[in-house]
Order: structure tokens, then sequence, then C-alpha cells
């Protein structure tokens, strides 16, 4: 399935949704990943809280992470949050920045093992992706 990572760095899960540069994308399964794509953003928030709605720049981000089934971030705001999972884009918050291989590698620890409901979901939501089980 195909994840999204908020990004500065392209190797770090290091920004806010709306302040991120980039958006970095892997096809994650749960023996490989693969970075598929790099999303680049210029028009992005300040990450205080201040937003400039003459544009809307959410909905650029949010339409090109279509396909998407979760997205990792250090924050996302509640109004943003609801646009993506209208996407059916599972919002992930991180609590500090993280490298996304890290990530990734933790993800498909859970994959293989037992994932929980919310992520079950998820997964069926994708289900042409190679970690389902038949």
């Amino acid at each position: 399935m195909k994840i999204a990572f908020a990004t500065q760095s392209m190797t770090v899960v290091d920004a806010h949704f709306g302040g991120a540069k980039n958006i970095a994308i892997y096809d994650v399964s749960k023996d490989s990943s693969k970075f598929v794509e790099a999303l680049q953003f210029d028009l992005v928030s300040d990450e205080e809280g201040n937003h400039d709605d003459s544009v809307d720049k959410l909905g650029i981000k949010i339409d090109a992470m279509e396909g998407c089934a979760m997205l990792f971030t250090l924050a996302i705001g509640g109004p943003a949050a609801a646009r993506v999972v209208a996407k059916k884009i599972h919002p992930v918050k991180l609590p500090r920045p993280e490298p996304i291989a890290e990530v990734i590698a933790r993800l498909q620890t859970t994959l293989a093992g037992t994932p929980p409901p919310w992520m079950r979901r998820i997964m069926a939501d994708h289900s042409d992706s190679s970690f389902m089980e038949d």
C-alpha cells in the first residue's frame, strides 16, 4: 500500500502536514518497501497555526496523495485531518521526528503480525496490496 510521509528533509518525518515542503510516497508491504515519488510544494503554512485561506494549500496536498493509505506527520490540525480521512487516508501523528526508514520498519512489523482493527480496515480498503492474506 502507498504510504505518505510529511518531510522537509526527505529522510525524516520532520514536518507538520500544512508546513511540509515535501511528501515522500513509498509503496510498503510486510516484506518490502520502495520509494515511489516525492511530491514537492512551494505553498506551505508557517507551522505556527497561521493560515492564509485565500489559496487551498491543503487541498493541493491532499489531492496529490490520491491512493495513499496512510500519512505520517508530526502534526495535523482537526479540519485538515478530517479532509485527509475523507479521502480514505489515515493520518498518524508521530510524537517526535523519526527517520522514514524506521517508521517503515515498524509498520512492516505490525503488518506481518496482528495489526490493530483500524489498520485491518485500511488493509481491506487497499486489498490489492501484496501484504493481504487470503
